[in-house]
């Protein structure tokens, strides 16, 4: 029932979409620990709206791995390999080592068994070293290697160039984590419209093809996947909104919070088979021998591990097997479910904390759960579902959607939402929250360490993207430090504070506008942003000044009958944002002019030129500098490393090309051979277009370039591949080309006989049946056919006369060629339109009268003065006049129904 309701709610998704520019495609990264999840959202007629992009395996997820080997870059399948022979070459977890301090990766790397050398690079990160034991590649450079195969892999399912993506990411994820992945997508060339709160993503899948317009509910998503757990409680209910003038119900949903333990997954399982395994492996060789020492046994037998482990979640029991794993020593063995569960017993009670800290802090009670939805794969664990059910109190958890793809297609449909070429017709509102809560601090000369200075920037929780300010009266330059609220802080972040700034300017703008009449003291406000994507910005800092100062303003006269004046000594406070002028003089954003007026003089007469004083206040706002003094592993790359990465990056993209092209034209000189030599086997025709002598040097050619393929040329360029291929293309191309002619040059010939044959009909219905056409038209056709004719006899003629082998006298594109120039002039003459005949208009006796009077009067006005003529005019009869006026426009009207 559960994989039906997810189809039938993929089906109803897919009929959600409005068909907009049908190049438009965007997609979605779902980037894991251990996988790569792509989807893609294409609107191109013949395509699924929104679909899994597959790999080049025809997989639905890619490993999230990198290798180097002898200086090829391998990403994904291809990586995965190599990681049983060579583990120290091939790079992984490499999400969870972004923006971490190098111990904290260190010991992570340790604890998973894996062997590759890593370093501690300028900022504290972690780097990792190539085989080459020179070349390191920064954590951010590894990341943008992984999101280009994966922006890769959306075109070429797309068909279509794909740059807009959204990725999702942990709730956990903090400031460093967040922002180096958008660095390592700017690396990767790719326009990251947003990243995606994980949980928010699989809201998204679940509430798009339901109602909620009849009941709110709560639904808990629970996580389990490779290397972290969390727990988000959601909130979906409905609003009524206006929508062409009538009123609809829209859906919604609200993260209400959202609890993590970011060292709990499926590879903790996993590793306590791979320590059980191991420890019985040691004891079955003896002699003090630890395979743990081993990075290739230790390889296999994670690899190994991870089978036995899916083995479990559906039986009882499972094998495990591993051939040569240490010293030429196979190890064979088996373990229970039983075993298996003990072995994790202290597991299955952590696995609870996210949804017990989740209910104690929402205060809602088990009965106001609507439904507890299970994603990632752990969860298919069934010890781990028991464990949910007894303390759930529930006989049955939820599972309507994919644990594996139901965030990759819920980001993908925010993709969708937030591209300008594809909109959703079911709509689906998403409030997510921000997972920290953040503190904003001051500090620098006479600044006390009191609640002016240290305050709450963002609540936990508080709506993703949001804008907010705060003012401080301060006239000196300070600093200000970016924080986390409290002790919930991100995996391998030590210290709360992850952003510092200096703030300069305000001690220069005090002292050059402090002899001003200030009619408050100066103060700096301060503005931040909350993105989409979680991430906290310092945008831009002011220095708020506000002058009190007499001016001079235009004065109008006021009328005698109006005894009401002006005072002259009013008051006007304008306030505008403006920015330091050059003169050292403030310009206020009107440009000066008082937009103020007397309301009682405005409407009396004309304005003289005369002034009068006013007292006025204005607010200047002097933008003030900017510093980012941030250090540690969380640091971006700097402007002159990004772009060393990107030129390293673009390098190993045109060899990687260059690679594929080689290993494409190497497959093409070997097909080329091998289909060449079936054809000389397998075909007698080809006997028939070349000699023997002819076919022997060809198959001696073809054994040379195999022999060469398979010695020297296993290293050989993409060059050499095609200066092999077009050498023996240009032995081979004629023979086949004569072979081809054997049968199509007959069938060519055969097909213009009959068509010549259909002239003559054509030509005589013309000459019976329509008579319009241009006869001299018709003598063309007939002289084109009669010299086709010809030309067919003459040239069949000369092809009797020589051999098959030989290179033949005409073709039949030939004959196609002359045949279609006929056609094309019988389809222009077949085109030509019958002439429409002529209808002459009937003369009435009334016309033909009127032509007669016209004709005498004419006459009469030839011969007399052109005073009489109002005279002549009279000795007309008015119904004459009547019937001439009357008849004056017929003709117009008669025409326009014909």
């Amino acid at each position: 029932m559960a994989s039906i309701s997810m189809k039938f709610g993929l089906l109803l998704f897919v009929f959600s979409l409005i068909f907009y520019p049908s190049d438009s495609a965007v997609s979605s990264i779902d980037l894991g620990s251990e996988s790569v999840k792509v989807a893609v959202v294409n609107l191109k007629p013949g395509q699924s709206p929104i679909s899994i992009a597959i790999n080049e395996m025809s997989k639905r997820k890619s490993p999230a791995l990198v290798s180097f080997q002898s200086g090829t870059r391998l990403i994904g399948e291809e990586a995965a390999g190599l990681v049983a022979r060579y583990p120290n070459k091939v790079f992984s977890q490499i999400r969870d080592m972004i923006g971490k301090p190098y111990k904290y990766t260190k010991s992570l790397a340790d604890s998973l068994y894996l062997p590759f050398d890593i370093v501690e690079d300028s900022r504290g990160a972690v780097g990792f070293k190539t085989d080459d034991n020179v070349t390191i590649y920064s954590v951010e450079e590894l990341l943008a290697m992984l999101l280009a195969y994966a922006s890769n892999l959306a075109e070429f399912h797309s068909k279509v160039q794909v740059k807009d993506v959204v990725v999702s990411v942990p709730p956990y994820f903090g400031q460093a984590e967040r922002r180096a992945l958008l660095q390592a997508a700017q690396l990767a060339g790719i326009n990251v419209l947003s990243l995606i709160n994980e949980h928010s993503g699989a809201a998204l899948q679940y509430g798009i093809d339901k109602n909620f317009s009849n009941e709110s509910r709560h639904v808990i998503f629970y996580d389990m996947g490779s290397s972290n757990t969390y727990a988000a409680l959601v909130y979906f209910s409905s609003y009524n909104a206006k929508e062409y003038g009538k009123t609809v119900s829209v859906n919604q949903f609200q993260v209400k919070d959202v609890r993590w333990d970011p060292e709990l997954g499926g590879q903790n399982m996993e590793l306590r088979l791979v320590e059980y395994f191991a420890d019985e492996f040691n004891k079955q060789v003896g002699n003090g021998v630890d395979v743990r020492n081993n990075p290739k046994a230790m390889a296999k037998l994670k690899k190994q591990v991870k089978r036995t482990k899916e083995i479990l979640s559906a039986n009882t029991a499972a094998p495990i097997s591993v051939e040569s794993l240490y010293d030429d020593r196979d190890f064979r063995s088996t373990i229970t479910r039983e075993k298996f569960e003990e072995l994790c017993g202290d597991l299955w009670e952590k696995s609870l904390l996210p949804v017990k800290e989740l209910l104690k802090h929402s205060g809602l009670k088990m009965d106001d759960i609507y439904a507890v939805e299970l994603i990632g794969g752990a969860t298919r664990v069934p010890k781990l579902q028991a464990t949910l059910q007894e303390f759930l109190g529930r006989n049955e958890l939820d599972k309507h959607l994919d644990a594996d793809e139901a965030i990759v297609l819920g980001a993908a449909l925010h993709a969708a939402n937030l591209s300008d070429g594809i909109k959703l017709n079911r709509k689906l509102g998403m409030v997510d929250g921000s997972p920290y809560g953040f503190v904003v601090e001051l500090d620098g000369p006479d600044l006390l360490k009191d609640e002016s200075t240290r305050q709450v920037l963002v609540p936990r929780m508080k709506k993703l993207h949001s804008k907010m300010y705060r003012s401080v009266v301060h006239n000196k330059d300070f600093e200000l430090s970016l924080a986390y609220e409290n002790d919930l802080l991100p995996p391998g972040v030590s210290v709360p504070t992850f952003a510092q700034y200096a703030v300069s300017g305000l001690t220069d703008t005090s002292e050059k506008y402090s002899t001003r009449n200030l009619s408050s003291p100066i103060k700096a406000t301060l503005h931040f942003s909350l993105s989409r994507s979680g991430i906290l910005s310092f945008d831009r800092a002011d220095a708020v000044i506000e002058i009190s100062e007499w001016v001079d303003v235009p004065r109008k006269n006021i009328s005698v009958e109006n005894s009401t004046i002006a005072s002259s000594n009013a008051t006007v406070e304008d306030s505008g944002n403006t920015s330091e002028g050059k003169n050292d003089t403030l310009i206020p954003e009107n440009g000066g002019v008082d937009s103020t007026s007397n309301p009682s003089t405005e409407e009396q007469g004309t304005p003289e030129l005369a002034t009068e004083k006013k007292l006025k206040k204005r607010t200047f706002r002097i933008p003030l500098k900017i510093i980012e003094k941030t250090a540690g592993p969380g640091v971006p790359l700097s402007k002159e490393s990004f772009a060393e990465a990107k030129s390293k990056l673009e390098a190993l993209d045109k060899k990687d090309a260059e690679r594929r092209r080689t290993a494409e034209l190497k497959n093409n000189l070997e097909g080329y051979i091998y289909a060449t030599k079936e054809k000389f086997e397998t075909s007698n025709e080809l006997e028939q277009v070349c000699t023997s002598e002819e076919r022997q040097a060809f198959i001696e050619k073809l054994d040379e370039v195999q022999d060469w393929l398979y010695m020297d040329g296993e290293d050989a360029s993409a060059t050499e591949f095609q200066e092999r291929l077009d050498m023996l293309k240009g032995i081979g191309d004629p023979i086949f080309f004569r072979l081809k002619e054997l049968t199509a040059r007959p069938q060519a010939v055969e097909a213009a006989r009959k068509y010549l044959l259909d002239l003559q009909t054509i030509i005589q219905n013309w000459e019976t049946k329509k008579p319009w056409v241009p006869k001299e038209r018709i003598q063309e056709v007939k002289s084109d056919g009669d010299k086709f004719k010809i030309w067919l006899d003459e040239k069949e003629a000369e092809q009797k006369k020589i051999s098959a082998s030989s290179s033949p006298v005409f073709t039949s594109e030939d004959v196609y060629s002359k045949a279609f120039n006929i056609q094309e002039k019988v389809s222009s003459i077949d085109k030509i339109p019958k002439p429409k005949p002529k209808i002459e208009k009937p003369v009435n006796e009334s016309e033909s009268s009127k032509e007669e009077v016209k004709n005498g009067n004419s006459s009469t006005d030839e011969s007399s003065p052109q005073g009489d003529q109002s005279a002549k005019d009279s000795e007309i009869p008015a119904s004459e006049n009547a019937q001439s006026e009357s008849e004056s426009q017929p003709e117009s009207n008669e025409h326009d129904e014909l």
